[in-house]
């Protein structure tokens, strides 16, 4: 998991990346340390994004490299596939870093299906209300 700072919805998400993929691929997200379960994770593991208090959507890595920043110092990178993939929608309270996240505790991807009848009628402050509370 991890905080999604500066974002508002998975809309702005979408966008924000959309365009940092046309000038600046792959997708990436830096650490400051190497993830102890990188293999584990790049295995079939996914970034989940924290957007406005609620984890509301995922993204797979794909790899995770041995990096520096700008000063010279290491870092992990973590790359990150290109589709954005909602999910059950859960309040998440505020933390620092990131956090690891067991499979069984991952809420399940959102279908077209699985959304409820009427939500995309809703005002959009309505649905991201709504998700915050896990109530969509």
């Amino acid at each position: 998991m991890k905080l999604c700072v500066g974002i508002r919805d998975i809309a702005h998400l979408r966008e924000v990346q959309a365009a940092r993929l046309k000038t600046d691929p792959p997708l990436r997200h830096y650490t400051r340390n190497f993830p102890r379960r990188a293999q584990e994770i790049v295995d079939g593991g996914s970034m989940y994004w924290v957007v406005a208090g609620a984890m509301v959507v995922r993204q797979r890595v794909t790899a995770i490299v041995e990096d520096t920043w700008d000063d010279g110092t290491a870092c992990a990178r973590i790359e990150l596939h290109k589709q954005l993939v909602p999910v059950a929608g859960r309040p998440t309270k505020p933390f620092q870093g990131w956090r690891y996240l067991a499979a069984d505790a991952a809420p399940p991807d959102l279908t077209r299906s699985a959304r409820a009848k009427g939500e995309a009628e809703l005002p959009a402050d309505l649905q991201k209300e709504l998700r915050a509370l896990g109530l969509l």
